[in-house]
């Protein structure tokens, strides 16, 4: 038995989280749930901004003479080659000189930030200095900047300094170097060093005492039975402080805290629950596929055909491959598969030309793989060739069509295909064919709509946390190329608005281009409708898009391929769409020609 939810050491105000986590996924369970409060150090710094102005005709002409006359002229040679009175070009050059960008010495030099400067147009100015306030967090180990003062407030909570040894000693202020401040300053969002525009930060003091703010924070302990693995979640309201939770989770993994000490949560409780979830799980599993069982027990009495909504039918042995097969065949959208094992007794040549076909007509494929707790366990991996097939079958647009990965710890045997039909039984789907040597292996084909709907909830969710996973590891090393397997995961299950709003709340533009690969993938399967509301909040986002970006050729083939899609599905959708707005965005980005129209645009992509 589970212990009740009263019975856990979860505080009062975090109930409501504590059922959100577990509604979210029916794989988490949280065992404890406690806030406290930790400390930040705020410090009132001055930072001293040079930003440029452009160059005035002489200025311009002086610092090119300087440059490109051999030898460099003096001002006398200036004053006289553009018979100009001596003073006001000593007047230029001087103001030229207090802006570093001629040196003090005659004849005339341009200095390398003089220079950089005359290659942009622009002239420095004066220095001019901006208040801000230095914002030290432990937790998440890093300083931020920002132009408002944070508030201190009193909060009478626990401070989790008096349980955990905070000493991640983060550098003090005055001790960084101008270019780590100037890097932290650009990376808190402040548009107040901007080198790409001259604009720089030049010095930085404190202005006074560093201030104590106190925070407060939620610490969960979380058990994953698809990863038979305890988790440590930091969270400030709901946002997840991923840098703080994985040291905690180190910290714990080394001895170095204890959760009876944290949060009241004793070895002994925690291995009881964990037995307990893990039972109930198999349970919930085995009474899913018993339930089947007896729907196809039943599947041969009389019953009135005009009121049956689906059915569960057994096959055996040899009919399995061809069912396999034809239900394959039948897929217009979707299919999920997971088979403990995978080699090339299945996925042969014919088994991948059968994947090409369905990913030409649109069809995304999800395979998961593994038995094993660890993948270093795996008895029987995936052969690498076959990994490497399996990758390399592609949509007609260069997306990669098939999914492959491992998730282990799991003996399930399972087919999904577009959520209607789902396959299930003894049968090793992806290592055993099954039509040379019956071993009295059986499977239920199953069409009632709620037990596959409940089996695909089963499947996706664990597929949809494996995308979650990998979109992480990508945002920590923010290469572009990582992402791509989270986002086709997503436009797999149907969840393309969830990629969208990962990819706008992590800034992540130049993703764009796959994620409008993706939207024309549904929109070819029908996966998506031509009306969703996603393409309005896409379209949205092209504001935030310059013409200089290095993807802007593929934003615009994307965005006139999806145009084209939707107005093969509804011309006037597509015309809705092309608001005044987004017209406007449309031209400055090159995507339409200016002596284009909505109208005929719709009519060239269509």
């Amino acid at each position: 038995m589970f212990l009740a939810s009263s019975a856990k050491p979860i505080d009062d105000n975090l109930k409501n989280f504590v059922d959100e986590i577990e509604a979210q996924s029916p794989s988490l369970s949280v065992l404890a749930a406690r806030e406290f409060r930790y400390s930040l150090r705020q410090t009132p710094i001055e930072v001293n901004i040079k930003e440029p102005r452009q160059f005035n005709v002489l200025e311009e002409f002086i610092i090119r003479a300087a440059i490109e006359f051999q030898p460099p002229p003096t001002e006398d040679e200036l004053a006289s080659v553009l018979g100009l009175d001596f003073v006001f070009i000593k007047t230029t050059t001087a103001t030229l000189r207090s802006l570093q960008t001629l040196s003090a010495t005659s004849p005339l030099t341009v200095t390398p930030e003089g220079r950089s400067f005359y290659e942009k147009g622009f002239v420095p100015q004066p220095p001019y200095p901006i208040q801000i306030n230095a914002i030290t967090d432990p937790l998440s180990d890093k300083i931020t900047f920002q132009s408002e003062s944070l508030n201190e407030t009193v909060i009478k909570l626990p401070d989790l300094a008096d349980f955990i040894t905070i000493d991640r000693t983060i550098a003090d202020i005055t001790s960084l170097p101008l270019e780590e401040i100037q890097k932290s300053i650009q990376a808190s969002g402040l548009a107040l060093h901007v080198p790409e525009e001259g604009k720089i930060v030049t010095s930085c003091k404190v202005l006074a005492s560093t201030q104590k703010i106190w925070r407060k924070i939620s610490l969960f302990v979380i058990f994953d039975a698809l990863e038979d693995k305890l988790r440590i979640q930091i969270r400030n309201g709901k946002q997840i402080l991923e840098s703080a939770s994985n040291w905690l989770e180190v910290l714990h993994n080394e001895g170095k805290i204890s959760l009876q000490t944290l949060c009241k949560l004793s070895t002994e409780t925690i291995d009881f629950e964990r037995e307990a979830i893990l039972k109930q799980k198999n349970t919930e599993i085995e009474a899913r596929l018993e339930n089947i069982r007896q729907k196809s027990l039943k599947a041969g009495d009389k019953v009135d055909n005009s009121k049956v909504l689906g059915e569960a039918v057994q096959i055996r042995d040899g009919q399995i491959s061809q069912a396999f097969l034809e239900v394959l065949n039948s897929a217009k959208s979707q299919v999920l598969i997971y088979s403990p094992w995978v080699n090339q007794a299945v996925v042969n040549e014919k088994f991948l030309t059968l994947l090409q076909k369905l990913a030409n007509r649109g069809v995304w494929i999800l395979i998961g793989h593994g038995i094993a707790r660890q993948l270093e366990n795996e008895d029987k991996p995936i052969p690498p060739e076959i990994e490497k097939k399996l990758r390399a079958i592609k949509t007609l647009d260069g997306l990669p069509s098939v999914q492959v990965f491992w998730l282990g710890d799991s003996h399930v045997k399972e087919v999904i295909v577009d959520r209607k039909i789902h396959l299930c039984g003894s049968h090793n789907w992806l290592s055993y064919r099954g039509d040379y040597l019956p071993r009295g292996e059986s499977v239920y084909k199953v069409t009632i709509p709620h037990q596959v709907q409940e089996a695909y909830e089963f499947l996706a969710n664990r597929f949809q946390n494996h995308a979650q996973i990998l979109w992480q590891n990508a945002l920590e090393n923010r290469d572009s190329k990582l992402p791509i397997e989270s986002l086709c995961i997503w436009g797999a299950l149907g969840m393309e608005d969830i990629a969208l709003k990962e990819i706008q709340q992590n800034n992540w533009l130049e993703l764009l281009p796959v994620w409008l690969n993706i939207a024309l993938q549904g929109l070819k399967s029908q996966n998506i409708q031509s009306d969703s509301e996603i393409f309005k909040m896409a379209l949205s986002l092209l504001n935030q898009v310059s013409i200089e970006e290095a993807f802007i050729e593929l934003l615009q083939q994307g965005w006139r391929k999806v145009i084209g899609a939707i107005a093969s599905h509804n011309p006037q959708t597509a015309l809705n769409l092309l608001n005044d707005e987004v017209w406007v965005q449309f031209l400055r980005l090159n995507i339409v020609q200016e002596s284009d129209s909505p109208a005929n645009f719709i009519s060239k992509n269509t």
